[in-house]
């Protein structure tokens, strides 16, 4: 899919504006942005493949991003003056209107025409934009971004430290064209790296504009489709040939084999689409066997409903982790290639790196599908909460963890473009590399988000326990559906409890109304598991619980982003108000009732305090040091 997307692009947009001048006349000031630079970076004889105005519009964006940032480069000014928006757009709706019939940029895509000169947090120039950002980020910046960014490692070096200038950019946004999350990438073409915003490896990395994919892919492309019909052809002459001469014995094999040619060209297709601009590599099933001692049972490292997990050795001694699909059907396989989309189209040190992938049909094991991925050896964060790891993690790594995967759920939600929900985080798909640095893993069940859109499914996915109150209920899905479940990953972090607990009259009980009630009573630090190694401060160990109640909190308003969320755990950033929870779905009607009579009511529920979360607010401050101490010995002890 993506060299379509790719090839599509550099399409609409492979010839500059000269007709600017005609269209200055609906506009004050002439507009000052060069489209001309886009003319110098497409193949002119490509064909754009249809898409849907989605599409249009995302790659629209990130092709005016790019004019920007050659604009930025020339003037130190992010945006043309206001008096030329209107020439602007025009002067851009000249070049699209040659390939895109009946497609107006801003009624299409909702584009005001005054945001082409607006932004983030009002930053219109080079001085503004460094004044928000630390020297050492920016210094940070330039070291992992002057060089080549063709290939996948330095680009992955490049955008890691660009997803770092996320906690400086939380101000609100003018419009869908230039959000905060497009300043670092604007910055960094401009002046950081030293090839400019129109280098194919710079475009490609930076604004995802893959223009060798777009040179080099249709001839590819019009191999593929001749083989494709040379066999089906061949194919096709055999059968009507068997029909005549061989048929009725052989009819169910020959159709067996015909299924199973049209599902692997299928399959290797989209495959060869996805892994066009990455390195991935496509292992032999051959190879899978050997580096797993053919799929030995010793070598399973783990298990789930999609199959299990081996490990094994590549030539060389790189240990890895396989990940074995079963239920290989047509709908099997759009699940395996879903997860390999997602995998390959992230790059972040908290997110786990897709080495590559296999597919095979063979007569004794049928259909094969395998991703391969790095092995993290110290397993994953369930192993040492709740499984077989049986020495309790050190507050200094607690904290790692906690941090580590959260700046990984922030990456995937405003890093990653499209945005990307998870939709299944909890303790075993964070694992953990040898110096226990957090990885999310397992994105069978992630959604791409476009800009400004809110899911609505009636298909829930995730794990009981994990999944937030209005996903599970209305199947209302965002980005904050991904923060009730760190929450929650974050209080088994910290409590050493499962999502569920069962006490001793074997009620069950949520761990997040758990929680609660302890931080409503002021003893935030009675959540903490007993004998955690090495304890930290008890102001910060405070703190965390007070992040995870909040990000674990029932109502959807009421939870931070995760960029925020990083902002809080990393930073020296108080934790704001927390609102009162409505009524637990799991609490009987003996709470109620105390609840009520606690609370000095009449009975009637919707005046009792406690069970009106928009009237009654409660700040949860942080302790003075002499109280947390107390009560951190009276704890321990």
């Amino acid at each position: 899919m993506f060299p379509f997307l790719h090839l599509f692009l550099f399409l609409y947009l492979s010839f500059s504006c000269y007709g600017q001048s005609s269209n200055s006349s609906s506009a004050s000031t002439p507009c000052p942005l060069d489209f001309g630079a886009l003319r110098k970076m497409i193949d002119q004889n490509s064909k754009r493949p249809t898409l849907n105005s989605t599409a249009q519009c995302q790659y629209i964006r990130q092709g005016l991003r790019l004019v920007e940032s050659e604009y930025l480069r020339r003037t130190n000014s992010f945006f043309p003056p206001l008096t030329s928006s209107d020439s602007c757009w025009n002067s851009y709706q000249s070049l699209v209107n040659d390939y895109v019939r009946n497609f107006d940029i801003r009624t299409s895509c909702g584009i005001q025409t005054s945001w082409i000169s607006q932004g983030c947090m009002n930053i219109t120039t080079r001085f503004e934009f460094e004044s928000k950002v630390s020297p050492a980020a920016l210094s940070n910046i330039v070291s992992s971004c002057n060089q080549s960014l063709e290939n996948n490692s330095p680009c992955a070096t490049c955008t890691t430290s660009l997803s770092s200038l996320a906690s400086y950019l939380t101000g609100p946004s003018v419009g869908n064209v230039f959000d905060c999350a497009a300043y670092p990438s604007i910055y960094a073409a401009a002046f950081a790296n030293h090839f400019g915003p129109t280098d194919e490896g710079t475009a490609k990395c930076l604004f995802l504009l893959d223009i060798t994919a777009a040179s080099s892919g249709k001839g590819k492309k019009n191999v593929v489709i001749i083989v494709v019909v040379v066999v089906c052809v061949l194919v096709l002459a055999l059968v009507v040939l068997g029909y005549w001469f061989l048929w009725r014995p052989r009819k169910i094999r020959l159709a067996h084999k015909w299924n199973t040619r049209r599902l692997e060209s299928n399959l290797s297709s989209r495959l060869d689409s996805i892994s066009g601009s990455t390195t991935l590599v496509r292992f032999t099933f051959e190879e899978i066997k050997v580096a797993t001692k053919n799929f030995s049972r010793a070598n399973i490292v783990g298990t789930g409903g999609y199959g299990n997990v081996y490990k094994g050795v590549l030539p060389g001694g790189i240990e890895v982790a396989l990940k074995r699909f079963k239920n290989c059907s047509i709908s099997g396989d759009a699940n395996f290639i879903h997860e390999v989309e997602v995998i390959a189209s992230v790059r972040h040190v908290n997110l786990v790196a897709l080495r590559g992938y296999c597919t095979a049909t063979t007569p004794f094991e049928g259909h094969q599908r395998i991703i391969v991925c790095d092995l993290m050896k110290n397993g994953s964060l369930h192993d040492h909460l709740f499984g077989t790891r049986h020495e309790k993690l050190s507050w200094g790594i607690r904290q790692k963890v906690a941090i580590g995967t959260a700046r990984g759920l922030a990456y995937l939600h405003y890093g990653a473009q499209p945005g990307i929900i998870h939709r299944d985080i909890k303790a075993s798909n964070i694992l953990l590399d040898d110096s226990f640095e957090p990885k999310v893993a397992d994105f069978g069940l992630a959604k791409f988000t476009p800009e400004g859109m809110t899911h609505l499914t009636t298909r829930v996915a995730g794990t009981m326990g994990y999944v937030a109150p209005e996903y599970a209920l209305y199947g209302q899905l965002t980005e904050r559906s991904d923060v009730y479940s760190f929450g929650v990953v974050l209080l088994e972090l910290l409590s050493g409890k499962k999502a569920m607990i069962e006490f001793n009259d074997g009620q069950p009980t949520l761990l997040t109304d758990w929680a609660w009630s302890l931080v409503r009573e002021g003893r935030a630090l009675d959540v903490l598991e007993d004998n955690i190694p090495y304890l930290g401060p008890p102001e910060v160990m405070e703190k965390y619980v007070l992040v995870a109640v909040l990000c674990s909190h029932p109502q959807l308003y009421a939870r931070p982003t995760m960029d925020q969320v990083v902002n809080m755990l990393d930073a020296d950033i108080p934790v704001p108000t927390i609102p009162e929870r409505p009524i637990s779905l799991i609490a009987d009607l003996d709470d109620i009732e105390r609840s009520v009579s606690s609370s000095g009511g009449s009975g009637n529920l919707s005046t009792a305090a406690g069970y009106q979360p928009y009237i009654f607010e409660r700040e949860a401050p942080l302790a003075d040091s002499d109280s947390v101490k107390a009560r951190t010995l009276d704890h321990r002890s």
